[in-house]
């Protein structure tokens, strides 16, 4: 089974800048949930590997880049569930050199088919999915991400744990996005949420959360920020690498550049520029992926 260690901890971050800004900030620490299966990736899997058990699919089939969180609990859950996993690599470059989240998915058991960026773009399409349905002997498919309508009450579920924690409910929550299936998941829960995309041109995700999160306040509720992308999805500049350096000494909390550290500095960096009122709680999670620094 796959058990997690539930409810994850809140931890209170205090440090100058949080304490000129007068705001009070918490990391929620998803990245403690389970060892394989970790932060975000545990919420989005929960309900989606349940349907696929109670359907009886042998086969779970996914989508992701090299670094793929994703790709990487799929596999891991995959094999403590005793099901078959397939992922679907976007970048042929990467069959002759794995990078080490692709590795750990082989060693998991999982198999790995690697396509083209341009054949990737086209995951989407009817078309494709049935291509993909006929080749593999018709498995279970999961979205890019796990973003799918089935991952947002296992993603919803943090906003109860977090406010029985907590004893009220913070100002707002702050999450990275890929594929933005964890904003809409606290949308869904008429959370305030603040959206930091982890991609370069990352104004498309608004439309791609939306679309998920069908709340009627969902758009009311989203702030989409994508200046705190640092060159695109798994890029970084030492200003990134120098601010998660400064940060885990303070705080002995452990991060990664794809996507936490991202998010976390864009917040730190929006303390800083008089963005939120004083008093302000904020919820920052952290979607684990701790793998991603080794790279």
């Amino acid at each position: 089974m796959l058990v997690p260690n539930l409810p994850t901890p809140l931890q209170l971050l205090i440090d100058d800048v949080t304490l000129r800004a007068g705001v009070q900030l918490f990391i929620k620490r998803d990245d403690l949930i389970h060892p394989t299966v970790s932060g975000n990736k545990w919420r989005k899997l929960k309900f989606i590997l349940q349907d696929a058990q109670s359907k009886k699919f042998t086969s779970l089939l996914t989508f992701g880049g090299a670094w793929s969180n994703h790709l990487y609990a799929t596999a891991a859950a995959g094999k403590v569930l005793d099901l078959k996993t397939i992922g679907i690599v976007r970048g042929e470059e990467y069959q002759g050199k794995l990078t080490g989240t692709l590795q750990f998915c082989v060693s998991q058991g999982m198999e790995l088919y690697f396509i083209s960026r341009e054949n990737y773009r086209s995951k989407n399409d009817p078309a494709f999915f049935e291509n993909i349905r006929e080749k593999f002997n018709d498995p279970y498919l999961i979205p890019e991400g796990g973003s799918a309508s089935l991952a947002l009450p296992g993603v919803s579920e943090v906003v109860a744990e977090t406010e029985t924690q907590l004893g009220r409910r913070p100002d707002c929550y702050a999450v990275a996005a890929g594929t933005g299936g964890t904003a809409a998941g606290l949308l869904a829960a008429s959370a305030p949420t603040l959206a930091f995309s982890a991609l370069k041109n990352g104004g498309f995700l608004k439309a791609e959360i939306l679309k998920l999160a069908t709340a009627e306040d969902a758009q009311a509720n989203l702030h989409l920020f994508t200046d705190y992308h640092f060159g695109g999805y798994a890029k970084h500049k030492p200003e990134l690498l120098t601010f998660m350096q400064e940060f885990e000494q303070n705080h002995g909390v452990l991060l990664e550049h794809v996507y936490t550290g991202k998010m976390l500095f864009g917040l730190y960096d929006l303390m800083k520029k008089g963005f939120f009122k004083r008093a302000t709680t904020i919820i920052a999670i952290h979607t684990g992926g701790l793998q991603g620094r080794s790279h």
